[in-house]
């Protein structure tokens, strides 16, 4: 099993390094998400300036996912520039499909939510996403888009 995805943007690929060591259920799912095609086509709905932009709603809004809720794996990881993590709910074994990329240093995250990648390559690609409305919480009209995710 590779433990690498490669997310296809309109600039370019990003190379993200799975850690299945330290959230061994969230890249199992994603891992299945991937290879059956979810994530292609998805928006990045939400985009914050010297935060982070988030993706993996399939209707758009930040409201819906896969159906599949998985449980909290918590870690020492920092959230640094290039952490890869999963959105949630006030619930915190309420993520699902719904990730999203640290555009800086991130670490009030740490402990809170589940850290399950690093950009390795294209943080170049990832700095490039449209982004949102800072009154809107991040809200991003017409949004750039995942051409296509795959293992790699």
């Amino acid at each position: 099993m590779t433990d690498k995805i490669k997310l296809t943007l309109r600039d370019g690929d990003v190379v993200i390094q799975m850690l299945p060591e330290i959230a061994p259920k969230h890249v199992a799912r994603i891992t299945e998400l991937v290879n059956s095609g979810f994530y292609n086509g998805l928006t990045f709905h939400r985009v914050i300036a010297g935060f982070m932009a988030q993706t993996g709603c399939p209707n758009g809004d930040g409201r819906g996912g896969s159906g599949v809720k998985i449980p909290a794996e918590f870690s020492g990881e920092n959230f640094s520039r290039g952490a890869v993590g999963m959105a949630r709910t006030v619930d915190v074994n309420s993520a699902d499909s719904q990730f999203f990329i640290c555009l800086a240093d991130c670490s009030f995250l740490n402990g809170k939510y589940t850290l399950w990648g690093r950009v390795i390559s294209g943080m170049e690609y990832v700095d490039k996403i449209k982004l949102g409305d800072d009154m809107n919480n991040g809200h991003v009209d017409n949004p750039d888009k995942i051409i296509k995710m795959e293992m790699i």
